[in-house]
């Protein structure tokens, strides 16, 4: 065994830039959140997506609570959640970016409830919130899901993974082997 006290400082102040760049080694996939609000698609991508549990069924996503977004979709009453295809990076940024150019050229479904989903996600729930929690400079935001629906199986796309600050893939043919 090998013992990794004198590398690592204790005590020590944890520059946010380099947690950044640590967090940033774990891939993770990436999902829109979207509602209509006052008659208008809003939304904004997440890379933070968990399933949590099967009864009730629950997801969660955390949020940076200097969000813009987020308080406009906390009123909705329902929130579409769509998992990202590798081939939504450009979908992603554009969530990312300015408010009233997120859904240009974006195909998406409205439910009677107000949930917007990306019609060519790899799955795509409905959902409510179910709690959030406080988590220092974000909220963890548990969603209850209501009906999900995702692509067949035959369909071999892949999900679009955020990794060291960047966009990627994973190779379908090892994901399904093994």
């Amino acid at each position: 065994m090998t013992v990794l006290a004198g590398r690592f400082a204790t005590n020590q102040d944890l520059d946010p830039a380099l947690l950044r760049k640590a967090f940033g080694f774990f891939p993770s996939g990436v999902v829109a959140v979207a509602a209509e609000i006052d008659g208008r698609p809003v939304g904004l991508a997440a890379s933070s997506f968990t399933s949590v549990s099967l009864d009730p069924p629950l997801v969660s996503i955390n949020l940076a609570t200097s969000s813009k977004t987020w308080p406009d979709l906390q009123r909705a009453p329902r929130l579409g959640v769509t998992i990202l295809a590798d081939h939504h990076a450009d979908v992603c940024r554009q969530l990312a970016g300015a408010v009233e150019h997120r859904f240009d050229d974006v195909a998406y479904s409205v439910t009677d409830e107000g949930a917007v989903l990306l019609d060519d996600g790899l799955a795509r729930f409905d959902c409510t919130v179910y709690r959030e929690v406080e988590a220092g400079d974000h909220v963890l935001v548990l969603l209850e899901l209501h009906a999900v629906d995702h692509i067949e199986q035959t369909e071999v796309l892949a999900p679009l993974v955020f990794h060291r600050s960047g966009f990627g893939r994973l190779d379908a043919r090892a994901a399904t082997e093994g």
